[in-house]
């Protein structure tokens, strides 16, 4: 099986459950939704390689829409989408030959789906989870000693202004 076809398997697969949990009258909206899912797939994906980029060379790279590298491969994940998906809707076809395979290969084709889509949630998350550490590490951003420090004494505050309040409440205060 091409790239090519696995790409279109998986849009299929997430067409097919979208359908399966629409409404009866929701199906019109269904391949743009399958899209959709497609799309943040990608750009988790994207976010994924960023955060680990970071974490290895240690680099800090900003991510604002206003910067090309969060715009130009949105604009290429979304450019992508449309072309493959939309654009002369050639996935109508690849659904139709899809529908034709037997229930036994389509059942393992299922499990192999999901099993990419929790790798990509898995992986996503996991690269923040290796970005945190590197901060704790490096003591950077809301790790940084100052911070810290900041928020101890803020805590600490908040602490010694609740005891007060508690002592008002019981009357304590006024007792010698």
């Amino acid at each position: 099986m091409s790239i090519k076809k696995l790409y279109y398997y998986l849009f299929y697969k997430i067409y097919k459950a979208i359908i399966y949990t629409s409404t009866p009258f929701g199906d019109f909206l269904s391949s743009f939704k399958a899209g959709l899912v497609l799309i943040v797939l990608q750009i988790w994906s994207f976010l994924s390689i960023i955060n680990y980029y970071t974490v290895i060379t240690g680099n800090k790279v900003e991510l604002s829409i206003s910067m090309p590298i969060m715009y130009i491969p949105l604009i290429i994940i979304i450019g992508f989408n449309y072309y493959t998906l939309d654009y002369l809707d050639i996935w109508k076809s690849y659904n139709q030959e899809f529908d034709q395979l037997p229930k036994k290969k389509n059942t393992i084709g299922s499990w192999i789906v999901v099993l990419i889509v929790l790798i990509i949630i898995v992986n996503f998350i996991f690269s923040f989870y290796c970005l945190d550490r590197k901060a704790r590490k490096d003591q950077v951003g809301p790790y940084a000693p100052e911070i810290v420090a900041k928020e101890r004494m803020e805590d600490s505050l908040q602490k010694a202004q609740q005891i007060e309040k508690l002592k008002k409440i019981y009357g304590e205060d006024n007792r010698k």
